[in-house]
């Protein structure tokens, strides 16, 4: 069995391995590494022992950018493309262990409690956001679990929606629709534990002014 999991929900959440999963995939972004134009990220890729050996050396990551072209990029490489480098003629791979790093001194200066709390905090903040979003009137897409991502619908384009926030000094929710266009004024929205109620609830209120 195979799961992808925000590692942050982790610090609160029972581990995957504990109920049986095999691999286990995700984004450590969240720990230490700002957001700049959407990226950089830090993958991590994790199997039980039994699989250690059969992880191949390489894994090349396939994706399209913003003109539908497809792209390609090295997601794991063995460590033996890093012998000899002071003789390598090209270079293949962009500085993957910086970000690594980022992520681990994060983890380790908030420690286990730490993360655990930031958890905590990413759940009760997007937990309150859905509420007002209820309570402005907003239709909420899905009502299964979540940790601190829920889905909008609006009324509206979403890029013009978006553009009108960024005006107002907000970074407004992902377009689902650029995904799917069954998904159509759909709104996916993210919220961490830098957020205060405050801020949500003027988040909550310009995006009703604009999409009533």
């Amino acid at each position: 069995m195979l799961v992808s999991s925000n590692p942050l929900a982790l610090g609160y959440l029972t581990p995957p391995g504990e109920f049986g999963a095999d691999i286990v995939v995700g984004d450590a972004q969240v720990f230490g590494i700002p957001a700049q134009y959407g990226g950089p990220h830090c993958g991590y890729f994790a199997t039980t022992k039994k699989l250690m050996r059969k992880v191949p050396g390489r894994l090349v990551g396939q994706t399209v950018d913003e003109e539908g072209q497809r792209g390609f990029v090295l997601t794991l490489q063995a460590r033996e493309q890093h012998i000899r480098r002071d003789k390598a003629t090209s270079n293949i791979c962009s500085n993957q262990a910086l970000n690594a790093l980022a992520s681990s001194v994060a983890m380790s200066a908030l420690g286990k409690q730490g993360v655990k709390e930031m958890a905590v905090l990413n759940m009760k903040k997007a937990r309150y956001a859905k509420k007002k979003f209820e309570e402005a009137g907003f239709d909420i897409v899905y009502s299964g679990s979540f940790f601190n991502e829920f889905v909008v619908k609006v009324n509206h384009n979403i890029k013009q929606l978006n553009q009108k926030l960024v005006d107002k000094g907000y970074i407004g929710g992902f377009d689902l629709g650029r995904v799917n266009s069954e998904w159509e004024q759909q709104l996916l929205v993210a919220v961490t534990e830098i957020r205060t109620k405050e801020e949500i609830e003027q988040f909550v209120t310009e995006l009703g002014d604009m999409n009533g």
